[in-house]
């Protein structure tokens, strides 16, 4: 339910897809916090797992472009993903070491990239908050639009990151025609 609805998905719905009922969901999981964690525990240990092979990766390229595939695909299929682990559970993980280990490691990874000529000498970690940024808006779309838009985004802002010619993009993922609003827009 929060990967399809996002964190706001009503607790009776998840226990209701869950097959149990509310009082049975708030005896193990007291609190939305609580459950969105235990929700959400794989797949961080997934991204850590992602993380840590970008970082021994031989190719500081691939490895940051495996990295930003895996994590753009997961904004993109899983609207609870990312408020879950950067927005509104701030109790949920120590977001300050979690945000600190993650910081230190992409600057590592990027500087890998620059000294292998991977990566333009001006492109700073920060870089990547803005594609992660902008890939967060497909979120609301159909699952393979989602899907085939991120990959032609990260393709394209991953190509315009590198020092070397870039190669062809993915095809268009969609038209202006077909942008579906999120849920409560008019």
């Amino acid at each position: 339910m929060f990967a399809a609805q996002g964190i706001d998905a009503p607790i009776s719905a998840v226990a209701r897809r869950a097959g149990v009922g509310v009082a049975t969901l708030y005896r193990r999981f007291p609190t939305r916090t609580a459950l969105a964690t235990a929700a959400f525990a794989e797949q961080l240990a997934l991204c850590a797992a992602a993380f840590d092979e970008a970082l021994t990766d031989p190719d500081p390229g691939h490895g940051l472009y495996a990295l930003l595939e895996k994590v753009c695909t997961t904004q993109v299929t899983d609207r609870g993903f990312a408020p879950v682990f950067l927005d509104q559970f701030p109790d949920a993980l120590d977001r300050d070491h979690e945000r600190d280990c993650a910081e230190e490691g992409l600057a590592r990874l990027v500087q890998r990239a620059r000294e292998t000529g991977q990566l333009r000498d001006d492109f700073d970690p920060a870089d990547i908050t803005l594609l992660l940024l902008a890939n967060s808006g497909l979120a609301g779309q159909p699952r393979e639009t989602a899907l085939a838009a991120s990959r032609r985004l990260l393709a394209y802002l991953f190509q315009a990151f590198q020092a070397q010619r870039p190669g062809s993009l993915p095809p268009p993922a969609m038209e202006l025609r077909e942008i579906r609003q999120p849920p409560g827009r008019p």
